[in-house]
């Protein structure tokens, strides 16, 4: 309470008027953070009321993300043991992987907060919270040796130019996330492609464990090395190379249950972006011809980063179809793309990131088509009466 009462005492400070009142918005989102925004509906007029507000639900999300979170914490210090041949205990693999990944948490949140908050300044508006979401999501889709400064560089592009330049929070395209692991991937795409960058240290280690490659799923089977595949249990718990939080499907799978427990994700955009990706597989499977396109359509669904993007990325409220038609259309046609992508492009080897990006883009036309597909049928309706 005391804390409680010196933020009300001081505030009149940071109110619009007051000596500091061109930080009213800084103050405003640090007070939101801490207690609860004590505003209300007015009392005049129909309004609907709900426990759930954006702070809340991007909550929850954050909780969601913790699994495969913490997860890719203890695989990168897994992996990176198991490339120099040492067998240390379960602490010890943790805290190595903790130390590795909270710088790019820490980077990743000072950057795009501190550009939330001078672009809130600027604009004097309130600061949203949106950002804490994607803040969290930018680290655990990336390679774990990716340079502070490039992913400060890449933040920085996906806040202004992905979600600023368009009127901040709710008013983005595309996925602020996905833009910053994009730009990586045109401007330096080095640090995010190769068999050496999935793992900690190997890039510049003297001594690698024999017969250890660092190389990832997508890597083997692009290569149509598919016998070079980990064991489909290790793939699918997540012992394998990769991003951060991309590499366990079970830890994902946790995720996306508490997201449609609460009804904070679109269970139909997952669902069909996983049937989009198995029709996909199912077709290569008939056409056939390499050991790619006969590999089996379900292990799409336990390699790269397919699992994360369908669960956290493609069901983004605000850059996914709104309509109800249109999810079950945008998810088919996400995970249809993304396996097209993997399958034919050998130079996206990975096909999630593009097919997102790319559906967030046509999101909007399959919304208008449905809506209007609608009006048509009543219109129709009404002239048959």
């Amino acid at each position: 309470m005391r804390l409680k009462e010196l933020i009300e005492k001081i505030k009149p400070t940071f109110s619009k008027g007051g000596k500091l009142g061109m930080f009213s918005s800084t103050f405003e989102a640090f007070e939101s953070f801490i207690f609860v925004p004590n505003t209300v509906a007015k009392t005049k007029g129909s309004h609907i009321h709900d426990s759930i507000d954006l702070k809340r639900t991007l909550s929850v999300v954050i909780i969601a993300l913790m699994p495969a979170m913490l997860f890719g914490m203890w695989n990168t210090g897994y992996q990176h043991f198991l490339s120099i041949g040492e067998e240390v205990n379960l602490v010890d693999t943790f805290f190595y992987g903790f130390l590795k990944v909270l710088p790019l948490i820490i980077v990743s949140y000072a950057v795009g907060l501190t550009i939330e908050f001078a672009s809130a300044q600027i604009r004097g508006h309130e600061v949203n919270e949106g950002y804490l979401v994607t803040g969290m999501i930018i680290p655990l889709i990336m390679p774990v040796d990716v340079p502070l400064w490039i992913l400060a560089l890449s933040v920085i592009f996906a806040v202004i130019i992905g979600k600023e330049i368009f009127g901040g929070t709710g008013m983005n395209i595309w996925n602020p996330a996905l833009l910053s692991r994009a730009f990586v991937f045109f401007a330096y795409p080095s640090k995010i492609s190769g068999d050496k960058i999935w793992v900690a240290g190997l890039e510049n280690a003297q001594n690698i464990a024999d017969g250890f490659s660092g190389a990832t799923p997508l890597s083997y089977a692009a290569a149509n090395e598919i016998d070079k595949l980990p064991d489909t249990l290790d793939m699918f718990l997540g012992i394998i190379p990769g991003c951060i939080g991309e590499t366990s499907t079970i830890a994902i799978l946790l995720g996306a249950a508490l997201l449609i427990f609460t009804g904070i994700a679109s269970w139909k955009i997952m669902l069909s972006t996983v049937a989009g990706a198995l029709f996909a597989g199912f077709l290569a499977n008939m056409l056939g011809g390499t050991p790619y396109l006969e590999m089996p359509a379900w292990q799409h669904l336990i390699m790269g980063g397919f699992a994360f993007g369908a669960v956290f990325m493609a069901t983004d409220p605000v850059t996914s179809s709104q309509t109800e038609t249109g999810k079950w259309i945008y998810g088919f046609l996400t995970g249809l793309v993304a396996i097209v992508i993997r399958l034919f492009n050998p130079g996206f080897p990975e096909g999630m990131m593009m097919a997102i990006l790319l559906m967030n883009t046509f999101a909007p036309l399959i919304d208008h088509c449905v809506v209007q597909s609608n009006v048509k049928k009543r219109l129709k309706r009404k002239s048959a009466l």
